[in-house]
């Protein structure tokens, strides 16, 4: 039985999670994996209740820190190449950034005959100053080169590390999508969408929009808090907008809210513009509740929460980054170029005075979203690039 090494940055909350564990999981018994990760920081959530619930025991790195820190990350390479040597792998599959520096390098060190790395976002752009950019782009082409195969989660993030960016050939990237569990997206929903709404005092006519996900810069909710002001001066009173996440941005987001004179609270019963809900780890429950779904991002991979929002039946109002083309059904959500906010902004006033017909024509991006992006098709995806790669090592 082939043996597969799995390494991720952290297990925080995120779509990153989810697919490392379907993954380690559901390609039992043909492969034997384990799995390895670096905890949550600081205002996040730990996701290993993830893995847990489906029986996984993965080994947490105590030494993986999100920013490069040579000593730390000194003593996670000697450590995952311990665990190389003692699990002995067939393949190393690193997933993110700073998992799939030091994995593969380790890897390589012990001379493991296949090292794969899969690209969930990248940061070659909207994350760092010039100079530290060029400084990634340089170890990623060098890690490239040291990879059996690179997996895109999109066509277009394909296009952008090989045409773009130049880290690697376009024959070296496998484009295998996300995958997940989307069933549950479907069911109860007028008893979640009762029940979070009544928790959160959303009135019958009243427009719920959330954004969902970590409080980071590069997520730009800024924008968010313009568009929420926005709708206020164009005279759209019946909504009622949630924050769902948690992070480092928090008071830069509160900051936004007393420039914009935009009305906020964490308490779920206020009368305010905005709440701030913190992480809500059953986030159908959240959808189900919402009726539009912003994402305001400078950068991303393939954004979990569109994917889940089509599958939950929700209308989408985003910004144009990563890869939201190829995941986003035409009829399902509004688009912007990052760099246009009057644009954002139109697009959210747009959705809520036409929320009735454009809720019914989202209906059209469940089944969408399920059979593109079903966990299933993701195990079956890397099934085959992996016993393809096994017969020609």
């Amino acid at each position: 039985m082939p043996k597969v090494l799995r390494i991720i940055n952290r297990f925080n909350i995120g779509g990153i999670t989810y697919n490392v564990t379907y993954l380690s999981k559901y390609l039992e018994p043909e492969f034997e994996t384990l799995l390895v990760g670096g905890p949550e920081e600081e205002g996040e959530d730990s996701s290993l209740y993830i893995p847990q619930s489906l029986g996984l025991q993965p080994k947490v790195l105590h030494q993986f820190q999100r920013e490069i820190n040579f000593k730390s990350d000194y003593k996670a390479y000697q450590e995952i190449k311990k665990i190389i040597k003692e699990f002995k792998p067939d393949i190393v599959h690193t997933h993110a950034s700073k998992a799939g520096a030091i994995g593969r390098l380790a890897a390589v060190h012990c001379k493991v005959p296949i090292i794969l790395h899969t690209f969930h976002g990248h940061v070659f752009h909207s994350y760092f100053g010039k100079i530290k950019t060029e400084f990634y782009k340089i170890i990623e082409r060098y890690l490239a080169k040291k990879s059996t195969a690179i997996v895109a989660i999109s066509h277009k993030q394909k296009k952008e590390l090989s045409e773009v960016y130049k880290i690697a050939s376009q024959e070296k990237i496998q484009v295998i999508p996300l995958g997940f569990d989307l069933k549950r997206f479907t069911i109860n929903k007028e008893q979640n969408r009762k029940e979070f709404r009544e928790t959160y005092h959303v009135q019958a006519h009243q427009i719920a929009i959330g954004i969902i996900g970590r409080l980071a810069p590069v997520k730009n909710h800024a924008l968010f808090i313009k568009a929420i002001a926005h709708l206020k001066k164009s005279g759209v009173q019946q909504f009622k907008a949630f924050i769902i996440g948690d992070g480092e941005t928090r008071q830069n987001i509160v900051d936004a809210c007393y420039a914009n004179q935009v009305s906020f609270s964490d308490d779920a019963k206020a009368e305010v513009d905005v709440v701030f809900t913190s992480w809500i780890t059953k986030v159908e429950w959240a959808l189900h509740g919402l009726d539009i779904v912003a994402l305001t991002s400078l950068n991303e991979g393939t954004p979990v929460s569109i994917i889940e929002a089509q599958a939950a039946g929700k209308f989408v109002v985003s910004t144009n980054v990563g890869g939201i083309e190829d995941v986003l059904h035409p009829d399902c959500g509004y688009l912007s170029e990052v760099t246009d906010t009057q644009a954002f902004c139109t697009h959210l006033e747009k959705a809520c005075n036409n929320i009735q017909n454009l809720t019914e024509m989202a209906k059209s991006g469940e089944n969408w979203a399920i059979d593109k992006f079903s966990y299933t098709r993701l195990v079956s995806d890397m099934r085959q690039l992996y016993l393809k790669l096994l017969k020609t090592a």
